[in-house]
């Protein structure tokens, strides 16, 4: 990639033609500043018609998800840089300078071609008038950042380690101060495992893959990575998994056919523990998804849990509130995955095609459409954070406040309430969700349980006795920097027999 024009341009001049790799950063920096958008769903469906070769594509990655992870960062820089704080700088303008500030601190771009690339970018978004200022503060932060050695605690002013050691931490490891309070209160105040989970979100994430039970194994996704030039290697916990170190996971034709899917492996792993963990007295065959969206494990559940006797290709269909009662389903293991939304409804019928005992309702999970105590497992994901897949969705840190919790946890305790009024006695429920924080981990747990005689907590460490570094239980939360998944957490509980 050749850098357009070059640093120290004065006066004016033909608009000049930024290269590809730019402009599709910036326009996913605009997309997720303007309208929200989330980066890892868009930015894969600009590269996939984008055209470009694999080091381009690379490239665009790299940028898009690097300048939005260390977005406080790149502010915190520019603000040191300019006669302006950055948050009254035209918003297509900073965005600009974001990735500009990115390239000179974060990759091998020579900061010649970082500052000469930022301003002609700045030019063909934004035309002539900001060219000089946005010149300036790029060769600003330039000399700044060789001066320092790139070194962000003096760069940014960071506080002391010994001082303030969570504001230390905050700063030169991009995190939000609020954030890295919670990670070390999870972590026993271990500042040093600490830094190496915050250093964890940072860093490029595996893909990881699913083998469908039932429907291929990973040793044939193993043998198409490797026909198609992929490294891969199994996982490191889930039967099923497969880390792709790169590359395009759609080349191969298991996932391509739905034989297979893109899934984190701690979501199996949450799967896989509910469908191991025995039940008590006669089962009634049924599994219910209480917050199915967007299908992931509520498929392999269905692998795990179902008849695959007639298995066909037809999709599963997707019913309005008005479903049939657990006996209705019929004789044999069933799955019945609720989702409110009608789009992300959609997604679970596309994830449960085939699955010949697995019906897809659009209902909410809190007045599931089911007879009490008519279901042997249920599993609630609930809505969260997110805070435990920082390191995929590279926007959620400076996006989420403190103040989400407020909404999300009466619903998270309303969801798990009604997972163990829908479980039979002697049933099992997996309360699951992609975050560490306590507020809606195990606080949300020990309140439901707290107030309800009929229910035990399990020691879901049993359920996965492959997993290290789970800590003392009962519940398990997972990591990136200790496992390499996102920061799953999970407890199960059983309902208690009379």
């Amino acid at each position: 990639m050749s850098p357009a024009g070059s640093p120290g341009t004065r006066g004016a001049r033909p608009p000049a033609a930024v290269d590809r790799p730019r402009r599709l950063a910036w326009e996913v920096l605009r997309a997720v500043d303007e309208r929200g958008s989330y980066a890892n769903l868009l930015l894969p469906s600009l590269l996939a018609g984008s055209g470009l070769p694999a080091r381009d594509r690379g490239f665009v990655t790299e940028l898009a998800y690097g300048a939005l992870r260390a977005q406080g960062t790149l502010d915190g820089l520019l603000d040191t840089a300019t006669s302006r704080p950055v948050r009254d700088i035209d918003p297509p303008l900073r965005d600009a300078l974001r990735l500009g500030a990115y390239q000179l601190l974060r990759t091998r771009v020579p900061a010649r071609a970082a500052v000469a690339s930022t301003v002609d970018l700045v030019r063909a978004t934004s035309g002539e008038r900001p060219i000089r200022f946005a010149n300036a503060v790029m060769r600003r932060v330039a000399a700044r950042i060789a001066e320092s050695g790139g070194d962000l605690a003096q760069l940014l002013g960071a506080p002391r380690f010994d001082a303030d050691p969570i504001g230390h931490l905050a700063v030169v490891n991009a995190h939000p101060r609020w954030i890295v309070e919670v990670v070390a209160e999870v972590l026993g105040d271990d500042l040093d495992e600490t830094r190496a989970a915050l250093a964890a979100d940072d860093e490029r994430p595996a893909v990881h893959l699913v083998a469908r039970p039932g429907r291929t194994d990973r040793e044939r996704l193993l043998a198409e990575a490797a026909q198609e030039g992929l490294v891969a290697a199994p996982g490191l916990y889930s039967p099923f998994a497969v880390r792709l170190d790169g590359g395009d996971p759609g080349r191969l034709p298991t996932v391509a056919s739905g034989l297979a899917a893109v899934q984190d492996e701690g979501s199996q792993l949450v799967a896989l523990a509910l469908a191991r963990t025995a039940t008590v007295g006669r089962d009634r065959g049924l599994t219910v998804d209480l917050c199915a969206g967007p299908g992931g494990k509520a498929a392999l559940l269905a692998g795990l849990l179902t008849d695959r006797s007639g298995a066909g290709p037809e999709p599963a269909s997707v019913s309005e509130p008005a479903p049939p009662s657990g006996a209705a389903l019929g004789a044999g293991a069933s799955l019945l995955a609720l989702e409110p939304r009608a789009t992300r409804a959609g997604l679970v019928a596309r994830s449960l095609a085939g699955e010949p005992r697995a019906w897809v309702v659009r209902a909410d999970g809190r007045a599931a459409p089911l007879p009490a105590g008519s279901a042997d497992r249920v599993l609630v994901d609930v809505p969260c954070t997110g805070l435990g897949a920082l390191r995929r969705r590279p926007e959620a840190r400076w996006r989420r406040i403190p103040g989400d919790l407020a909404a999300l946890v009466p619903l998270q305790s309303a969801l798990l309430v009604a997972a163990l009024d829908l479980v039979r006695p002697g049933g099992v429920v997996a309360y699951a969700t992609c975050s560490p924080h306590p507020a809606e981990t195990v606080e949300v747990v020990r309140q439901v349980t707290g107030q309800r005689a009929d229910t035990s907590v399990l020691d879901a460490r049993l359920a996965l006795p492959e997993v290290d570094a789970l800590g003392s239980g009962p519940f398990v939360q997972l990591w990136p920097h200790r496992h390499g998944t996102d920061a799953m957490f999970m407890a199960l509980l059983r309902r208690n027999q009379n």
